[in-house]
């Protein structure tokens, strides 16, 4: 008598296991997404106030939203040479993510300091607050990536044949460590945009 093959019910999707490291990345980001969320529903509130005062961005600004665009660019580009094994390509990306990263903090500190210049500090302008508020916070998202940038940019200059970057990239840690950081880039490249053309709307209304 044939042995009919067992059929496997199809996995639930609530219940599956899932890697821990990307779950708390996707939890983390859901977390800034909901702290970013809430200070905008603050500042469209705020903004109705009478004591509320429209202020320029800073023209540095979008520079370095430039600069965070074209790292987003060099992030992806170094992740899929990891994992064509192009690895001279993926060390050049990662260290021009990494340049580009640095960069774009040192231009937002500067766009606080023509901001200052102008007599836009925290303490005149209630709008001007916002925009340190949440270009400082959104900095200190960029520091953590950087931090990790850093770390993973001096293991590549550590492999530098072929034979060891090839054996570092094949380890399943290594590979999902990378993973996670060009998802958490994205992410920070993508909030900053939404920053960014959210401040440039409502400062110009």
């Amino acid at each position: 008598m044939p042995i009919k093959p067992t059929t496997r019910s199809p996995e639930n999707p609530f219940t599956k296991r899932r890697e821990p490291l990307q779950f708390m990345l996707w939890l983390g980001i859901g977390g800034s997404v909901l702290i970013f969320t809430t200070l905008l529903a603050i500042y469209i509130i705020r903004k109705v106030g009478p004591d509320w005062q429209q202020v320029t961005l800073p023209g540095v600004f979008w520079i370095s939203t430039f600069a965070i665009l074209l790292s987003s660019v060099t992030m992806h580009e170094a992740h899929r040479a990891f994992q064509r094994e192009k690895f001279p390509i993926y060390r050049t990306c990662l260290g021009a993510t990494l340049t580009l990263g640095v960069a774009f903090v040192f231009m937002q500190v500067w766009g606080w300091f023509q901001m200052i210049g102008q007599g836009i500090g925290l303490q005149e302008s209630v709008s001007g607050s916002f925009v340190y508020l949440l270009s400082g916070l959104h900095i200190l998202h960029i520091v953590g990536g950087l931090a990790f940038l850093g770390i993973t940019f001096w293991d590549s200059l550590k492999n530098m044949t072929y034979i060891d970057a090839f054996v570092y990239s094949v380890n399943p840690p290594n590979r999902l460590k990378m993973k996670l950081l060009t998802t958490y880039w994205h992410f920070i490249d993508v909030l900053w945009i939404y920053l960014f053309l959210f401040l440039l709307f409502h400062h110009s209304a």
